[in-house]
């Protein structure tokens, strides 16, 4: 079969892969913006009739929805920089820097992505307790800072670039810090990227360290709100309420991706596969 046909039958494949992926979104979409007895009419209705923005209204009502996403964006937003850069700086080390037992702390770096988070809870939840976290922006932001995934990440990154840069960055009176800040790291801006968008999700759609966490509920973040919303129905279920919560909280994550997925790609395939 000519490769030409072979081609356009993969473009035809993947095209309905995604369509088939974008259903749902669309049905989640439309719902939102319906009115209850619309949204269980047979046969179903795809397009609203009559469009109502009621029930973003109303659910920002019913819960304090802006103050919910604005915690969300401050944790997730905070514990990306962090681990970005924290990250960044050990990534760099283990890639570059000689010292003692160099492998074998790697290999412990390596070994905690091993462990399930779940594991990690009761500890986890201990030490914030001793530290007097419990219900703060610290114990929501500072645990997602830190991960071997990142580490591991940027250590295979930085390992790809020439060392002839940084020795030439040597030779022009740069420390090991300047050359890390203004050599290695611009040149790691698709790693960078690729680790702040899977971070970003992670913090973003994380629900159960939240939930453990937080008491009250200025602290709560959308996860855990939405959670609660949609426990608060106690006869009918508000669907286009929850459907309309649910379209704003995909908003951030589909911009987030939308906006670095050029990184992300060259990231992926470039950064993390090369040693």
């Amino acid at each position: 079969m000519n490769k030409k046909i072979l081609k356009f039958i993969g473009y035809i494949i993947l095209s309905i892969g995604a369509i088939s992926m974008l259903v749902p979104f669309l049905w989640m979409l439309a719902i939102s913006f319906m009115e209850q007895k619309q949204i269980f009419a047979y046969p179903p209705q795809i397009m609203p009739k009559p469009f109502i923005v009621d029930n973003y209204i109303n659910a920002s009502k019913t819960i304090p929805l802006i103050k919910y996403f604005l915690n969300s964006a401050f944790v997730a937003i905070i514990a990306t920089i962090g681990q970005v850069i924290l990250s960044a700086m050990a990534g760099y080390a283990f890639a570059r820097v000689k010292f003692k037992h160099r492998e074998l702390l790697f290999f412990l770096f390596l070994a905690t992505m091993m462990i399930p988070p779940q594991v990690n809870i009761i500890p986890l939840f201990f030490i914030m307790r001793e530290f007097h976290w419990i219900d703060t922006y610290q114990a929501l932001i500072i645990p997602g800072m830190f991960g071997g995934f990142g580490v591991f990440l940027l250590r295979q990154w930085f390992k790809t670039l020439p060392i002839e840069l940084e020795n030439a960055a040597k030779i022009d009176g740069c420390n090991i810090f300047q050359t890390f800040w203004k050599i290695a790291l611009p040149l790691a801006l698709p790693a960078l990227a690729t680790l702040a968008i899977f971070t970003f999700i992670t913090m973003w759609n994380s629900f159960m360290w939240p939930l453990i966490v937080t008491n009250s509920e200025a602290m709560r973040t959308l996860p855990v709100g939405l959670a609660i919303f949609k426990g608060s129905f106690r006869e009918t279920t508000e669907w286009g309420q929850l459907m309309a919560c649910a379209v704003i909280s995909v908003i951030p994550v589909i911009l987030v991706f939308l906006v670095g997925q050029k990184y992300f790609i060259k990231g992926i395939i470039s950064g993390s596969v090369k040693e």
